[in-house]
């Protein structure tokens, strides 16, 4: 006599659970937005970034909690994601970080970890904002000083010694990047640490009444790298 053992390939799909993972789902995604606009430092147009944070974790939720009713589903789901491949560039560290946050709040909503995922994304953001807000208190403004000189009076052209003990008084790093000497034209590259726009309106005018026929022009290099 042959005993069959019941073996359920499928869950109950909750439509109720799944439109409020739904809702909270969209809610997080606004708030990982204005994080990201807030708080990031990537170089790119985060505004448009952040537009595609709702529907990646709206999406997510949907597949996790499609998947987890249905056995057969997930296992499908293996050969899926191995034909669909997304090739959009990652230009920064940071966006692939909020992108995975945003897929970590699908898994966590579409599994019906509501409270949890409520919980740890809130601690998130608020570390990544404090260490951020932090940072921004603190550091200096790393700036490109580029001086230009052109004159037919030679006597008047800057002299590096001096030039750098000036530029040294008003930054709290001096590092000369490129210096281009000929007839008639002197030009110096400078990578500096500036404190506050108040170094910058000071050091220019200094600059301006010591040389003439002088330009200076500023870069504003905080979000890139020193090298």
């Amino acid at each position: 006599m042959e005993t069959e053992i019941p073996i359920s390939l499928t869950a109950p799909l909750s439509l109720t659970d799944l439109l409020i993972n739904l809702g909270v789902g969209a809610l997080l995604a606004f708030v990982v937005r204005w994080h990201y606009c807030r708080f990031g430092s990537a170089l790119s147009n985060r505004e448009e970034l952040g537009k595609v944070f709702p529907l990646i974790i709206l999406t997510t939720v949907l597949i996790i909690t499609i998947v987890k009713s249905s056995l057969a589903l997930s296992l499908g789901l293996v050969g899926a994601l191995s034909i669909v491949r997304f090739r959009t560039p990652i230009k920064e560290p940071e966006e692939l970080a909020y992108l995975f946050i945003s897929i970590a709040i699908g898994l966590g909503l579409g599994a019906s970890q509501t409270i949890p995922t409520l919980v740890a994304v809130s601690m998130i953001l608020a570390v990544v904002g404090g260490f951020k807000a932090r940072r921004r208190e603190s550091v200096s403004k790393r700036m490109y000083l580029s001086i230009d000189w052109s004159t037919d009076n030679q006597s008047e052209a800057p002299q590096l010694q001096a030039l750098n003990e000036l530029i040294s008084n008003h930054v709290t790093t001096c590092d000369l990047r490129r210096l281009d000497r000929r007839s008639g034209a002197f030009d110096a590259t400078y990578f500096v640490d500036i404190k506050d726009v108040t170094g910058v309106s000071g050091l220019t005018d200094e600059i301006s009444q010591k040389y003439s026929n002088v330009g200076v022009t500023f870069i504003d290099q905080t979000d890139m790298p020193s090298v």
